[in-house]
Formats: structure tokens, C-alpha cells, sequence
């Protein structure tokens, strides 16, 4: 099909922005995209493309925006349970990482995640999924992390699969084992650090092999933080991941600088998320790398907290700078990267137009598909919006409603409704 007279065309073309480059849109106004075999063909002006192509079928964006879907790299979509008892208590003065050692926090996840069947899990995550895809996030990172042990892990990434297979999403999948201390090893840390190393990895690697031929290896992700694993057991079990083959990704600087962003850069993963206590000499690492700094602002507000990532300094300092929901039960239970897009405009000064290139094509660099996704070029996947609005910058402007009016996933069009979506 051809979608034409799109008020303006996002294409965000040519790769992955560095710093002060961040928030080209490569804007096309009037612009159309040529849709075959769910991969974009051709765009171009409306005038252009409709003479070109006069026997196509037509859908007409009406002078609304058109632009690449939402890449969502960062989310732990995946959990049972809530945590709406702990979000009071900090209300009431609670400290998250307290509350972690309290066996509260992440542990209580886990506990509920442990007992839920498959089949609870993946309707709970279908509906989180759903909204998702309802707000614009045509791509989505999902993590393991709510089991801490080998079984439960590998159940969380059972469900993921299946999930995906039965979605409207692409989805890429994160291994994160190490995302805090297993209640069993409470008073054994390097225990635990041991037992992933050594049983789990191995057994990831050989399950993946049978439940997911053909497929690249998931991340292996790690949460390098006080009162979880500190920088020597985060170097352990991301070189032991390595050397197995798996790509990394870690959890750094959300509460205290231990230097993760830094070990990111030197293991070569592909990025390094959260990023709110980075010194200067990580933010200067992360600038000469291929690592992508990945901000996640709900987790601060949703903390009540007043520091965010520094993200001028990322830009300042030539870094790859991206955005992500972290969707989770305990401090960021957010499905809209629209939400994330308004809040890093006020929270970290980005412009809308940095902020949809940080949510569009560094965002699916930071999961290694931005060959596949995140901006409308020919030979991509066609994975598009059709926003209900004539100019991008409404995206940052308004927060707390949905400007997606259609979702377009490999050339087939929803189209977004109250409560639901249905097929164009």
C-alpha cells in the first residue's frame, strides 16, 4: 500500500545519532511511504509517489504525522504480582534500596513470580504488551529477573517466547539472572554469583539452542548496584556471558556510582541503562564507544526522585544516548514511551525532536536492530505510526493521553481505539 499526505514524514534516516547530532528527523512534509512484502520500499512526496504509483492501494494519513514505531530497549514486562503496599511505604519515607534488603523490593517479585503458572504469566504480560503496542511500541526488550533461579528463569523466557509469537511485537529478550541476590543466598552473595556463572549460563546457552533454534543469543544482563552485585561479581558473570557468546547489556549508576558504565564500554556491551550517579570518566567512556546510554527518567519519577540522567553531558561528551520505559512493578509500572518522551523534554532538557530519535532508531541500536527498525528507510521493516496531530513536537508538548491513532506493523494496519484496537 501507499500511505500519503502525511503532514510530516519522520524518516530519521542514516543510522544512530551521537550527541549534539542527536534529533535529525530527516522530516519530509507532505511525504508518503511505499509499503511491499511488510518492508518499506520507497518514500518520498506525496505528488511523487502517487504518480508513481497510481494503482496502489491507498491509505491517507489525513496531514497527520507519520513516523517510525516506538523501540522500547529496557523493560522487566514480564513479573506476577504488584508492589502498589511498597510504593505507600516510600510515600511514607521507605528507602528502595532498604526496602530491597528488607527482602521487599525486587525479592517480593520474585516470590510472586516463583508461584505463578505459565499461564498467569504470560496473561498478565499479554495485557502490558497489548498497551504497549496500543501507545506506538512496535519493538520491546523484555528481561528475565523475577525467578533467581534456573527453572523459574527459564520459565519467564518460555512465556516471553510464546508471547511473541502470538503478538503484534517483535520482541528481543534479556537473560537477567543476576538482577539481585536470591533469598536462598542471603548470607552467600559470591555463592550466587557462582551459581549463575556456572549453572545457569551453561544451561541458558543449551536451552536456547533447543526452544529457539536459528535465533541470536539473548543479552545477558547484570544490575551492578549496592545491595546487589557490586563491579568485581558484575566483571565476573559478564566476561563468563562473553565468552559464552551472549551479547551484555548492565544495569549501572542508578543509585551509586560503581563504575558499570565503564565496564560496559570495556566488555564492548551493547548498553549500559539507567545512568542517574555516572561520573564524567564513564560519561567520557561511554562517548568514544558504541555503547548506548540508555535513560530511563520513569524510575526517578515514579522513585520521587529530583536527579535524572545527566543527559547534556552524555551529549556533550559524543555519547549514543536512548530512551526506554523500564516497565516494572516496583518502580516504573509505565507502558507509554510517549510518557517517557514527555518527561525526558522537562526532566533532562532533551528537545522532542531528540527525545523521538532517542526512542526510535538509538533506542533499536541499543538492542542491535537498528538495521531492522526504528526509522522509515527503504528495505526496513515497515514499522509505522500515524499520530493523531499535524506536528511531531506535539510528542513532549502533551503527556497523560495517546496521540497514536494507527499502528502500522510490517504493513498491516491497526487502528486505535478506547480500550482496544482493531484491524484497519
Amino acid at each position: 500500500m501507499l500511505i500519503h499526505s502525511a503532514s510530516q514524514l519522520l524518516t530519521i534516516s542514516g543510522g544512530p545519532q551521537r550527541g549534539r547530532d542527536l534529533g535529525q528527523l530527516g522530516i519530509i512534509e507532505d511525504g508518503a511511504v511505499l509499503i511491499r512484502d511488510e518492508k518499506i520500499a520507497e518514500v518520498g512526496k506525496t505528488a511523487d509517489l502517487r504518480a508513481a504509483h497510481p494503482n496502489e492501494p491507498m491509505l491517507d494519513a489525513y496531514g497527520s504525522v507519520v513516523m517510525p514505531g516506538f523501540v522500547d530497549p529496557h523493560t522487566h514486562v514480564i513479573w506476577g504480582g504488584d508492589r502498589a503496599k511498597e510504593f505507600e511505604m516510600r510515600l511514607e519515607g521507605a528507602k528502595y534500596l532498604d526496602i530491597l534488603a528488607a527482602g521487599g523490593g525486587i525479592i517480593s517479585t520474585v516470590r510472586a513470580t516463583r508461584t505463578a503458572s505459565i499461564e498467569t504469566l504470560i496473561a498478565q504480560t499479554r495485557s502490558r504488551l497489548f498497551r504497549m503496542f496500543a501507545h506506538g511500541s512496535t519493538t520491546v526488550e523484555a528481561k528475565t529477573g523475577y525467578g533467581l533461579q534456573t527453572a523459574t528463569e527459564l520459565r519467564l523466557l518460555k512465556a516471553l517466547l510464546a508471547l511473541e509469537d502470538e503478538s503484534r511485537l517483535d520482541l528481543a529478550f534479556t537473560f537477567l539472572g543476576a538482577h539481585a541476590i536470591a533469598p536462598e543466598f542471603k548470607d552467600n552473595p559470591q555463592g550466587y554469583v557462582e551459581l549463575v556463572c556456572d549453572t545457569m549460563l551453561p544451561i541458558l546457552h543449551q536451552w536456547w539452542e533447543v526452544h529457539a533454534p536459528g535465533r541470536a543469543l539473548p543479552f545477558v544482563d547484570v544490575f551492578c548496584e549496592t545491595k546487589a552485585f557490586d563491579l568485581a561479581q558484575s566483571r565476573q558473570i559478564l566476561t563468563q556471558a562473553k565468552q559464552m557468546g551472549f551479547p551484555l547489556k548492565i544495569h549501572a549508576d542508578e543509585f551509586d556510582n560503581l563504575g558499570g558504565a565503564s565496564l560496559a564500554v570495556e566488555l564492548g556491551a551493547a548498553s549500559a541503562d539507567h545512568l542517574v550517579k555516572t561520573s564524567d570518566a564513564d560519561i567520557e567512556a561511554l562517548g568514544r564507544s558504541e555503547t548506548v546510554a540508555v535513560s530511563l527518567p520513569c524510575t526517578p519519577f515514579g522513585l520521587a526522585e529530583l536527579e535524572y540522567t545527566p543527559a547534556q553531558k552524555i551529549l556533550d561528551a559524543n555519547g549514543i544516548l536512548a530512551l526506554a520505559t523500564d516497565c516494572n512493578p516496583g518502580t516504573a509500572w509505565n507502558e507509554s514511551m510517549q510518557f517517557v518522551i514527555a518527561l525526558a523534554c522537562r526532566a533532562m532538557k532533551l528537545t522532542p525532536a531528540q527525545a523521538i530519535a532517542a526512542s526510535t532508531i538509538n533506542s533499536a541500536y541499543a538492542i542491535r536492530m537498528a538495521d531492522k527498525v526504528g526509522s522509515i528507510e527503504p528495505g526496513k521493516q515497515a514499522d509505522l505510526l500515524v499520530l493523531a496531530v499535524p506536528d511531531y513536537r506535539h510528542l513532549g508538548y502533551r503527556f497523560g493521553t495517546n496521540l497514536v491513532k494507527q499502528v502500522i506493523k510490517k504493513g498491516r494496519v491497526y487502528s486505535v481505539d478506547v480500550g482496544y484496537y482493531r484491524t484497519a
